[in-house]
């Protein structure tokens, strides 16, 4: 009865397996076209992060609370990038991901810049 049981168990396990390696997107399917909107999307984020994050505005306030001002204000910036994801069909848990990634990046850069300039504020006072 146990044999039955585990044979039954693994039988089913690999059906499911099987049924996920169909659904897997083929991250080659990406033509150049694509791959060239996608950078332009990056440029016109990091873009967008930079002249935000020149204001003078920003400089008055503590530096996590201007981090997370900037990131929010490109935020849009970032939603465009994922509709040339989801154009080309690329499963909406990847684009996240990527998205995601970029996002925590650019905003650690952001953080260690305008901790950097207010160490240097503070230490010129």
């Amino acid at each position: 009865m146990k044999h039955v049981l585990l044979l039954a168990l693994l039988l089913s396990s690999t059906l499911i397996y099987a049924k996920d390696a169909k659904e897997e997107w083929d991250g080659t399917s990406l033509t150049e076209e694509t791959i060239k909107k996608i950078q332009q999307s990056q440029y016109q984020y990091k873009k967008c992060v930079m002249t935000e994050m020149q204001k003078k505005g920003y400089a008055k306030i503590e530096s996590r609370s201007a981090t997370d001002a900037i990131i929010k204000q490109c935020e849009n910036v970032l939603s465009k990038m994922r509709i040339v994801y989801t154009d080309v069909k690329v499963p909406g848990v990847i684009a996240d991901r990527h998205l995601k990634k970029m996002r925590i990046d650019i905003t650690r850069r952001v953080l260690k810049q305008l901790m950097f300039a207010e160490a240097a504020r503070s230490a010129g006072q």
